[in-house]
């Protein structure tokens, strides 16, 4: 069971959970456009398998099933994910009427649960001919976003608790254009610059065509990793603090204070587009929370024969996760501290993601994905307790998905998936956080 109990918390701490469209919908439904993922994965070693969403979970019929998952377990929020390519599969042009009467449907079926419908806009499922004209290099990709995002919310947005419009933004950029692990797995720096900056673009633009539709409660939310010295030279130092710089500063920094780390710049630089300074003005719409996805720590030694950045990431000595990420809890209170005192100040910061991927099985407890919640929530206390303001902790995810490059085989989910069957079985981590959830101690 869990040590940490919803009366632990502050009165209104909000306990979530999350997912995201392609990963768990069935794309191959309700007419729903091609995706850059599609894509991806129909190329020979890119995803295990080459395995898709077409199928997923099949939440695109499910979804009742899934959303009394939820409401069950006592959870307040449900973190989901809009697709741009159901809502508009050409990624402009007219919309999916089957795919915005799939989300109102889904929507009011969270307010009759009495469940808090957060919205993603943007969790990776970029729309193929979007591709085809250049994604996220191409400039235009922030008025295409602004488009699909001021459609989807006239639909939806008076019922929308909270909204964000880019899941990850380091995802988008990085892992996806420089690393090309991720889709449309480019390995390229001049498209890695120009997608960074596209991305922190993207989401002013959409803000500000929410808060053209009256919304609020509008925030972004970021992906985290923990950099530490491989060792206490000063080269590991300088490594770490540029792993760091890419990854943790870069996209706060341009959202939240109108300028990128100069030891990125160092790199990206001369690969930017022209008077990208001149985004800023729109990339810093105020905000009214941030949210703070955190999974781990990387070991970063120095690589000074490699090109930039100059580093590599190293296999540390803590206990990992079924995908090989160490277990460092400590780094989720070191953001969440870090953030307040040099982001957001006073700002509401919720976890908008933490989890594990663990091989589970049906009938065995699931007994380290609960250690890792339970040691997760310490730190999230630690936090508050310092005078952080952090509102709420959700939990990836739900259920078992499809987890990008590794297909169907990693599982993050408090809800087992059987992927012949579709049968959903609670584990042992649901029922301990429902019991953690009641409201008497």
């Amino acid at each position: 069971m869990l040590s940490h109990r919803r009366a632990d918390f502050p009165e209104g701490f909000l306990f979530g959970t999350a997912t995201s469209a392609y990963q768990i919908e069935g794309h191959a439904e309700g007419g729903a456009g091609r995706t850059q993922w599609d894509d991806f994965a129909a190329t020979p070693g890119n995803v295990v398998h080459g395995e898709n969403g077409a199928r997923a979970c099949d939440h695109f019929k499910r979804w009742p099933q899934d959303l009394d998952l939820i409401a069950q377990a006592g959870i307040d929020v449900y973190r989901f994910s809009l697709s741009w390519a159901r809502i508009m599969p050409e990624g402009i042009g007219p919309a999916n009427p089957e795919g915005l009467d799939f989300y109102d449907r889904l929507v009011d079926g969270m307010l009759e649960r009495g469940l808090k419908p957060a919205a993603t806009l943007y969790h990776w499922e970029l729309p193929s001919p979007l591709l085809d004209r250049g994604g996220w290099r191409n400039r235009d990709i922030a008025r295409w976003f602004a488009d699909y995002t001021y459609t989807a919310m006239a639909r939806l947005g008076d019922r929308i608790w909270s909204a964000a419009p880019i899941n990850e933004p380091w995802c988008v950029g990085w892992l996806s254009h420089f690393m090309g692990l991720h889709a449309p797995g480019l390995r390229d720096i001049r498209a890695t610059a120009r997608a960074m900056h596209h991305v922190c673009l993207a989401h002013g633009e959409a803000i500000a065509a929410m808060r053209s539709h009256g919304m609020d409660n509008l925030g972004a939310v970021f992906n985290f990793e923990y950099a530490q010295p491989a060792d206490e030279s000063p080269e590991a130092q300088a490594a770490a603090r540029r792993y760091d710089g890419i990854y943790n500063r870069w996209f706060r920094s341009g959202i939240f204070k109108g300028e990128y780390p100069e030891d990125v710049l160092e790199g990206l630089g001369p690969h930017m587009p022209e008077h990208w300074q001149d985004d800023f003005a729109t990339i810093t719409a105020p905000l009214d929370w941030c949210g703070l996805n955190y999974y781990t720590r990387k070991l970063i030694a120095p690589d000074p024969g490699a090109p930039w950045p100059h580093y590599t990431e190293g296999a540390g000595d803590l206990p990992k996760t079924q995908v090989g990420w160490e277990i460092y809890p400590e780094g989720l209170h070191h953001f969440l501290a870090d953030t307040a005192a040099n982001y957001t100040g006073d700002l509401p910061l919720y976890v908008t993601e933490n989890g594990m991927a663990w091989p589970d099985v049906p009938g065995v407890p699931d007994d380290a994905r609960i250690a890792y919640i339970d040691a997760h929530l310490g730190a999230v206390k630690l936090a508050i307790a310092e005078g952080v303001p952090v509102k709420g902790y959700y939990i990836w995810s739900l259920m078992d998905n499809y987890e990008w490059a590794h297909g169907y085989g990693p599982r993050f989910g408090l809800v087992h998936v059987d992927y012949d069957s579709l049968q959903r079985t609670p584990k042992a981590s649901y029922e301990a956080l429902k019991a953690a959830l009641r409201t008497n101690p």
